[in-house]
């Protein structure tokens, strides 16, 4: 029987629930204990479905929230939407930059606005416990699906290759959080499925060590993964390991110390010229409309996480979160596609003079709602104050209506064919030999002909207009902060925006602040754990 993929990774938080110990692998967690011993037991995987099953439970942690069968939360103080995995990572790659700011007071949030965040931050809490949560789900699901469990079972030859490619899913969506905890924190502990199931502290490791787990990780699961596009929509393939392989060598000198660039081209060159993907030769709004998943934007997907009005049940999670917040003032929400906004998300000032206009005249990616909006932000707390974004729409391409207007259709683009000849420009312009100078022009323009903005020469490539490139091409994708960091312009003062600091007007904020504070809760539970410096 052929299973809905699709449907499974949305209802599973909400039917399986997650009722099994798990590794603390920062002695912190709190994951709920165990209600129900038959999840996960040898009678559990008495169906074959139950594989399938478990898998894309962990494709669905990173779009709702963490509540159990039960609707208590999951993880201790982490209740519901509040901590879905995509909310998250939009708050703190994107608040704290040029892109974007939130009117709500909610605790953490000011701080997050304004670089001046603390240990106690609630959000930094939020983002830390999930990425180590959807980490030990992946262990324990290794833990179940070893060849000795598979034969004591007596799992058939078929199902066994299938769990073959499951497990290096898993494998994936655990080293996709491992690059995330390194990215916002730095040193942090490493658990694999070898570690022991329970209360623990394990060894906190140093970045360029994490750095090293992953790469290797990720190059041994190409052995495993299903090949280039054979992969059901929405689960990753050798390509989605590659991409990040690509990723994390472009920003292996603010990871490592070392310079990784010709490694972070070839690998993108292998991606452009040896998989699947192609670059979708459709409007630029395309990408991000309902209907994305089949209007033709789906063949630069390396990686979506998915949405889907009917399946889903996470009002405050992943894209619903995204929409619904950035609906305000005089904008029509119908427009949007949507049942109302929250009034909370807009574009800093400095954002918007990215773009030649703020019509999508000369740019169709200026996708900004003026009416009744300032573009000056003399009170974040104002929703009016700030232009308004609508880039991502709960509406078909073709003007129809999605399948319900409370929960969108809208897949998010965590990995796309136009950011690999983005990175394999600025590994080209950062000195990479295996780069070619002419082809990175190509790639460049490409991007900026489906965008209406005109052609560049060679003269015009360079490392600053990438930088304001990437944010026009991939703005609100969760890159920026990343992206602001290996630039050297995320603190200091050489880059200024708007209630940067915590002031109207910006100021420079402390080099430390480039990493995130270990949360004060993790180290008060595990104090073997130690604090990043300036915190």
């Amino acid at each position: 029987m052929k299973i809905s993929f699709k449907y499974i990774s949305y209802f599973l938080l909400f039917i399986l629930g997650l009722s099994m110990t798990l590794t603390s692998c920062t002695g912190d967690l709190d994951v709920k204990p165990t209600d129900d011993d038959e999840f996960l037991s040898d009678d559990f995987f008495k169906d074959p479905a139950s594989y399938k099953q478990v898998l894309a439970k962990l494709y669905a942690g990173l779009y709702v929230g963490g509540n159990d069968g039960d609707a208590s939360p999951d993880i201790s103080g982490l209740g519901g939407d509040f901590s879905s995995y995509l909310r998250l990572m939009f708050v703190t790659q994107e608040f704290p930059t040029d892109e974007a700011i939130i009117a709500w007071s909610d605790d953490g949030l000011p701080a997050i606005n304004g670089q001046k965040w603390s240990p106690s931050n609630q959000f930094l809490y939020g983002i830390f416990s999930r990425a180590f949560y959807e980490i030990s789900v992946a262990n324990e699901f290794l833990r179940q699906t070893t060849e000795e469990k598979l034969t004591a079972r007596g799992v058939d030859a078929n199902l066994k290759a299938e769990i073959i490619k499951f497990r290096a899913e898993a494998r994936f969506l655990r080293a996709f959080s491992y690059v995330n905890l390194i990215d916002l924190f730095g040193n942090v502990p490493i658990t694999t499925e070898n570690d022991p199931v329970g209360f623990f502290y394990p060894e906190q490791k140093t970045r360029a060590e994490v750095f090293a787990f992953v790469e290797a990780e990720l190059k041994d699961m190409d052995k495993t993964l299903a090949a280039s596009g054979a992969n059901e929509y929405g689960r990753v393939d050798k390509i989605a390991a590659k991409f990040l392989l690509a990723q994390i060598y472009l920003n292996s000198k603010v990871y490592t110390g070392t310079e990784r660039n010709n490694d972070a081209a070839t690998v993108c060159n292998e991606i452009i010229t040896g998989s699947t993907y192609r670059f979708a030769d459709v409007p630029y709004r395309y990408l991000f409309s309902a209907d994305n998943n089949r209007n033709g934007a789906q063949t630069e997907f390396i990686f979506p996480i998915v949405g889907d009005g009917n399946a889903i049940r996470a009002i405050g999670g992943g894209m619903s979160f995204i929409i619904h917040a950035s609906i305000g003032g005089s904008m029509v929400s119908a427009n949007q596609g949507m049942d109302g906004g929250w009034s909370g998300t807009r574009a800093r000032p400095e954002f918007v003079k990215l773009f030649p206009d703020a019509t999508a005249t000369a740019d169709q990616r200026g996708t900004f709602y003026t009416n009744g909006q300032t573009l000056d932000i003399a009170d974040y707390g104002v929703f009016t104050n700030g232009y308004a974004v609508t880039k991502f729409i709960n509406v078909n391409s073709d003007g129809t209506a999605a399948q319900r207007n409370d929960m969108p259709d809208t897949d998010f683009p965590m990995y796309r064919l136009s950011d690999v000849y983005l990175m394999y420009a600025e590994a080209t312009l950062r000195g990479a030999s295996t780069g070619n100078t002419a082809k990175a022009l190509e790639y460049v323009n490409k991007i900026r002909v489906r965008a209406k903005a005109g052609v560049i020469t060679t003269s015009d490539l360079t490392l600053d207009f990438l930088l304001d490139e990437r944010a026009r091409e991939l703005f609100w994708e969760c890159h920026r902060r990343t992206d602001l960091i290996r630039f050297g312009k995320f603190t200091g003062a050489s880059k200024i925006w708007q209630w940067k600091g915590g002031v109207k007007n910006g100021s420079g904020t402390d080099s430390f602040r480039d990493l995130m504070p270990i949360p004060s809760r993790t180290i008060q539970a595990n104090p073997t754990l130690k604090q990043n410096p300036g915190y």
